[in-house]
C-alpha cells in the first residue's frame, strides 16, 4: 500500500488493515486472519486470502499490489549460486578424498562448518597429523609456524585461529552447509564451502591481529603440505605488491613449484592494493592467480540529518541507534592537543588523534578512514569520507558509516553554518547489485613487471561481502574490546577470492583427479566467464580470463597442458636463469638450458592466455605457440575463431585442429600484428567444436603504462 498515508499516525494503521480485511470477508473475518502489518516504515499487511478475495482486495482503494507469499531460497555464501555452483550441483564420489591444504591463520575447530558428522576415517594416502589441535574427520591435519617465535599476548600456540581470517577462507572452500547463517541478521540464509565433503588440512603461518606472515614459515608450511599429502594448496596471503621479487626469491612461488612438480595446484590471492598497474605480487606461472569480483548482493547505510537530509553510504552496520539523533562533530574541531596532536592529523582519526571527551558520545566525521580504535567506544559513531570507490563495505567496531567526498563537504558546510547539527546511522541493508559482477577497486592489478609475456592475474572470482565462518575468539571487527564475537563474518579482500578458487579446482579435480595442476588451472580459465571491459577499464589486468564458472569447467574440451621441463624451459629463457641455477631449482645435474629452444620466448610457455606488450608508436609482429590436449570427444573438429578490434591483426595456424582420440595433442601458432594506439587492446581466441568453446584472452598493451612501486616489505591478507 505504498507509502504511509498523509494525515494519518502509522501506530492506527494495523486497524486499517483490519477494517480493510474484515469489509473483503464479511462474516467469515477474524482477526487472526491478519497475520502481520507493516506500519514503522511502510504500508501494507498480510493475510490469508482467496484467490477470488485476493481479486477483491486489489480492487480497493490505495491497494498498491497483492501477491502470493512465496517461498524463496535461502541466500548466504550468496557467491557460491552467484557463480553457478549450486547446493544440488552434481557432486563426484571422490570429493571427500581430497585434501585441502589452507595457509593462513589456522582455524577454529568448534565451528560447525567444520564438524565431522557423517565423514568417514581420512583417506589412506594421509600422512599428516595434529599439533596442539583436536582434530576431527573433517580438520585432519593441523600445524603451525612462527618462526621469529613473535607472538602478540592473545596469540595461542597451536593451529587455533585467533585471527579469525584462516577460519573465513577455510569454509569459503570446504566449509560444511550451514543453515540459518547470518552475521547478527546480515546474509542470512546457508553458509557453505564450494565443496562441502572434502577434508581439510590447516597450516597456521600468520599470526596476531593483523595477520603477519613470514616467508620462513610460508616455505615451511609448504614443506609440511606436500609430504603430508594434500591435494591442492589455497594461500590468501601475500606481499605488498608493486615490489616484485624475482620467482625463486619468493616464498610463495618457490612453495608453489615444488608443489606443482607434484601434482599439487597452488591457488593464491592476487593482493589488495589496486587499482593501480603493476600492483600484483602473485606472478608465477605455475600457481594461479586470483583476483576478486562483486557478487550481486551488497550493503548499504544511511546517513540522517537532524535537518532531515539523508544521504547514502556504504558498510557493514550491525548496530541500531533506533533513530536517535547524536550530536555531530568533525574531527579537525576534537583533535587530541595533549598527546601533541592538530586538528591537520585529527582530521584523518589517526590512532591516538583524537579528544576523548570532545568526541565522547558524538557522532565524529573523518577524512579518509577512521582508525582511531582508542575512542572506538567512547563515540557514539563515525562517518568516514572519502574519494575512493564505494564497492565494498567494512565492518568497524561502531556505528559506521562511508561517504562520499562529495557528500562529506556539504555536510562539513552545514556543520559549519550549525553549531548543533545532529546525524544518526542505520543500521545496514541488503540490496541487489545489478551491475555485478565487476572486479573490486582494492583488487591488485597486472601487468606482470617480471615477465610482461605472462599475464596476470589468470583469473577472478568473487571476494566482496563474503559470508563465512569466524573464529570465536575473534571479534568481527578485529578491533580489541569488540565483543561481537560471532560464528560468522563478512569481510571482503582477494583472500575471500582465492578459496573459491581453490573450490573450483578441488571440483574439478573429482571429477578428473588424473589431472595435471596446468590442466584444471586451464580448464578453469576457458571457461570462465568473459567480463565487460567497459566495467574495467583494466581489462584482462584487473580480472584474467574472467570469472570462475565451477560447473563449465569440467568439460573444457581442450586443455593447454605443461609440465615441471616446460616450467624449467620457461625458466632458461629468462637471462637471469643459467644451468646453475636450473640444477639447484629441478636437482637434475643432467639438465641443461642449452637443450632447449633458444628462438622461442617466456610468452611461449604453454599457458591458455597471451599477452605482448610493445612500443606504442611501433608497427610489431609477434609469434605465440601453444599445444592442446583433447579431453572432449574423442573425434573432434575444433576451428580457430577470433574476436579482435580493428587495430589488430590476429592469424592463427592452422585454422583447424582435427583429433581423432581424447588425450591427443595438437600444436598451433598464433601471430599478433598491429597497432598498440591505446594503453590495452584485447582479444580472443576461441576454439569451437560446435559443442566446447575453448576461450583464451589475448593482451595486446603499451609499455608506457605507469609502474606504481610501494615502499616497504609490509605482508598482506
Amino acid at each position: 500500500m505504498g507509502h504511509h498515508p498523509k494525515g494519518i499516525n502509522p501506530s492506527s494503521l494495523p486497524l486499517l488493515h483490519a477494517t480493510m480485511a474484515q469489509n473483503v470477508l464479511g462474516s467469515d473475518f477474524a482477526p487472526e486472519l491478519v497475520l502481520y502489518s507493516y506500519w514503522k516504515s511502510f504500508n501494507g499487511f498480510v493475510m490469508k486470502l482467496t484467490d477470488e478475495e485476493a481479486k477483491t482486495m486489489a480492487g480497493m482503494e490505495n491497494v498498491v499490489s497483492v501477491f502470493p507469499n512465496r517461498r524463496n531460497k535461502i541466500h548466504t555464501t550468496r557467491s557460491w549460486d552467484f557463480v553457478g555452483l549450486s547446493q544440488k550441483v552434481k557432486r563426484s564420489d571422490l570429493e571427500s578424498d581430497v585434501i585441502v591444504g589452507v595457509l593462513d591463520s589456522g582455524i577454529w575447530p568448534k565451528s560447525e562448518s567444520f564438524s565431522d558428522k557423517g565423514y568417514g576415517p581420512p583417506p589412506a594416502k594421509w600422512k599428516g597429523s595434529c599439533h596442539n589441535f583436536p582434530c576431527n574427520k573433517k580438520i585432519i591435519g593441523a600445524k603451525y609456524f612462527n618462526c621469529p617465535m613473535e607472538f602478540d599476548k592473545d596469540d595461542i600456540k597451536s593451529p587455533i585461529d585467533t585471527n579469525g581470517h584462516g577460519t573465513h577462507t577455510a569454509s569459503t572452500v570446504a566449509g560444511n552447509s550451514v543453515g540459518s547463517a547470518s552475521l547478527l541478521g546480515l546474509g542470512s540464509g546457508t553458509a557453505r564451502g564450494g565443496v562441502p565433503s572434502a577434508r581439510i588440512a590447516v597450516y597456521k603461518v600468520c599470526w596476531g591481529n593483523r595477520g603477519t606472515c613470514h616467508d620462513a614459515d610460508i616455505l615451511a608450511a609448504f614443506d609440511e603440505a606436500i609430504s603430508d599429502g594434500v591435494d591442492i594448496i589455497s594461500l590468501s596471503v601475500g606481499a605488498r605488491g608493486g615490489n616484485p621479487a624475482e620467482y625463486f626469491e619468493d616464498a610463495t612461488a618457490i612453495g608453489a613449484f615444488h608443489a606443482m612438480a607434484r601434482g599439487i595446484l597452488t591457488s593464491n590471492s592476487a593482493g589488495n592494493d589496486g587499482p593501480e598497474s603493476y600492483t600484483m605480487s602473485t606472478l608465477a606461472p605455475w600457481l594461479i592467480s586470483v583476483a576478486a569480483t562483486t557478487i550481486d548482493r551488497k550493503f548499504s547505510t544511511k546517513l540522517q540529518l537532524g535537518n532531515g537530509l539523508v544521504f547514502d553510504g556504504i558498510s557493514i552496520n550491525t548496530f541500531d541507534l533506533k533513530d536517535k539523533q547524536y550530536s555531530l562533530i568533525h574531527a579537525s574541531d576534537a583533535p587530541n592537543v595533549r598527546g601533541g596532536f592538530n586538528s591537520s592529523f585529527s582530521r584523518y582519526c589517526f590512532p591516538g588523534s583524537l579528544d576523548r571527551e570532545l568526541v565522547k558520545e558524538k557522532i565524529v566525521m573523518c577524512d579518509y578512514q577512521f582508525a582511531d580504535n582508542e575512542v572506538a567506544f567512547i563515540a557514539a559513531g563515525v562517518v568516514q569520507t572519502s574519494p575512493f570507490p564505494k564497492d565494498y563495505a567494512v565492518l568497524s567496531a561502531l556505528p559506521a558509516i562511508d561517504i562520499s567526498f562529495e557528500d562529506g563537504k556539504r555536510i562539513h558546510s552545514y556543520m559549519k553554518s550549525s553549531r548543533n547539527l545532529t546525524a544518526t546511522i542505520s543500521r545496514t541493508c541488503t540490496e541487489k547489485d545489478l551491475s555485478a559482477p565487476y572486479v573490486a577497486s582494492f583488487s591488485s592489478r597486472g601487468p606482470n613487471p617480471i615477465n610482461p609475456d605472462i599475464l596476470k592475474p589468470d583469473i577472478s572470482a568473487p571476494g566482496v561481502d563474503i559470508l563465512a565462518a569466524w573464529s570465536s575468539l575473534a571479534p568481527i571487527s578485529n578491533v580489541k574490546g569488540d565483543n561481537r564475537n560471532r560464528h560468522f563474518n563478512i569481510i571482503f579482500g582477494t583472500s575471500m577470492a582465492c578459496p573459491h578458487v581453490t573450490a573450483s579446482a578441488v571440483y574439478v579435480k573429482t571429477f578428473h583427479p588424473k589431472w595435471s595442476p596446468s590442466a584444471i588451472k586451464s580448464a578453469l580459465m576457458t571457461t570462465a566467464t568473459p567480463l565487460s571491459a567497459a566495467m574495467n577499464p583494466d581489462a584482462e589486468f584487473a580480472y584474467g580470463a574472467g570469472q570462475i564458472n565451477p560447473v563449465k569447467a569440467l568439460n573444457p574440451g581442450l586443455v593447454y597442458d605443461a609440465k615441471e621441463i616446460d616450467y624449467v624451459k620457461f625458466l632458461c629463457r629468462q637471462s637471469h636463469y643459467d644451468d646453475k641455477k636450473l640444477r639447484s631449482i629441478t636437482w637434475n645435474h643432467r639438465s641443461s638450458c642449452a637443450e632447449f629452444d633458444k628462438e622461442k620466448h617466456g610468452g611461449d610457455l604453454n599457458l591458455p592466455s597471451f599477452a605482448l606488450q610493445v612500443n606504442v608508436s611501433l608497427v610489431f609482429p609477434r609469434s605465440f605457440h601453444r599445444t592442446v590436449t583433447n579431453v572432449g570427444f574423442s573425434t573432434s573438429k575444433y576451428e580457430a575463431k577470433i574476436i579482435a578490434p580493428p587495430s589488430l591483426t590476429i592469424q592463427v595456424k592452422p585454422k583447424v585442429l582435427h583429433f581423432t582420440s581424447l588425450g591427443q595433442k595438437k600444436s598451433y601458432k598464433l601471430t599478433v600484428e598491429g597497432i598498440a594506439n591505446v594503453d590495452i587492446l584485447s582479444a580472443s581466441l576461441i576454439w569451437d567444436d560446435g559443442t566446447f568453446q575453448v576461450r583464451s584472452p589475448i593482451v595486446v598493451y603499451s609499455d608506457q603504462i605507469a609502474f606504481h612501486p610501494h615502499e616497504g616489505e609490509e605482508a598482506n591478507t
